[in-house]
């Protein structure tokens, strides 16, 4: 019999319809042994552990939730020794950048199956594995803005739905006014690429790694994620009005600017205090020396358009 997991937080805005559109719905489903992953109160990284030991070779994974919790699901698969593990999301998030990459399918549309390999980004600190991430991962001003949306009040509004794009924008703006003059990244650091050639970058306040069809909902990237090595790379100074600006025009109308990597590593001057966050998920990491970017060889294996 096939096994079917479905991930999904039962602390999310939207889990009422996850529960109505896809919990209950795939209770009664026939031939397949249904089984629920309520992910826990605690971090992607203790998730994802729990998740990997459940996996068995052949299983399919729906998360069902935001890029939160298909970022769980994307890091449980790929720590997982079973093999030929498939994976799909339906979007029931604020930005939903891990749907949008793979298409935005309904549940049935997953159910149906047409299965493709992806290749998440790796990220590594001082030289050891710390998580996968199928879209993006940010360090500096950006990670740090994440947190706004975290906060009680914000949360409460998000859940209501109506206008959620224009409401996050203008909490992100009223963020970076308050927080534009901090330094969110070492005055100087290097950044190196697979020839082992390193470059300074002086008063930047950003670093992202782009792999998948959207960052944050309105920030463009590509089908990165088909390819196997390949990504986006892009540094910048977001906190000056001057250089924001031309960032967010060409990534909201044209395509994220940055150039095309297939490894980066940030070597930091010494142990550095970071946030860093993928899809969404973020966290402050302390002693930070270097962090390493790169395709993970092992694809995933999705259910896609």
């Amino acid at each position: 019999m096939k096994r079917l997991f479905i991930v999904y937080n039962p602390r999310s805005s939207h889990y009422k319809s996850v529960k109505k559109d896809i919990i209950d719905r795939l209770q009664g489903l026939k031939g397949v042994m249904v089984g629920k992953f309520e992910v826990a109160a605690t971090n992607v990284d203790e998730n994802a552990q729990r998740l990997a030991k459940v996996l068995a070779t052949g299983d399919l994974v729906i998360a069902a939730g935001g890029d939160g919790t298909a970022n769980i699901a994307i890091n449980g698969i790929m720590l997982s020794r079973a093999q030929n593990v498939k994976f799909g999301v339906v979007g029931y998030g604020n930005f939903n950048d891990v749907a949008r990459t793979f298409g935005n399918l309904k549940l049935d549309d997953i159910l149906k199956g047409h299965v493709k390999r992806v290749y998440p980004l790796e990220c590594k600190i001082n030289g050891k594995h710390w998580r996968f991430g199928m879209c993006y991962f940010t360090l500096g001003m950006f990670a740090e803005a994440c947190a706004v949306f975290d906060a009680p009040r914000t949360r409460k509004t998000l859940r209501k739905g109506g206008r959620k794009t224009i409401y996050s924008l203008m909490t992100l703006a009223k963020w970076w006014l308050k927080n534009r003059r901090r330094k969110f990244l070492p005055e100087s650091f290097h950044l190196g690429d697979s020839s082992e050639e390193f470059m300074e970058c002086k008063k930047v306040s950003d670093y992202m790694a782009v792999n998948g069809r959207s960052v944050a909902k309105i920030m463009k990237g590509s089908d990165w994620y088909l390819r196997d090595g390949a990504f986006l790379s892009m540094t910048g100074c977001m906190t000056k009005f001057r250089k924001l600006m031309p960032m967010m025009t060409k990534s909201m109308f044209k395509r994220i600017p940055g150039s095309e990597s297939d490894y980066d590593c940030l070597v930091f001057p010494e142990p550095t205090k970071v946030m860093i966050q993928a899809e969404g998920e973020y966290k402050m990491i302390s002693g930070v020396r270097t962090v390493e970017i790169t395709k993970v060889g092992k694809p995933l294996l999705v259910v896609a358009k």
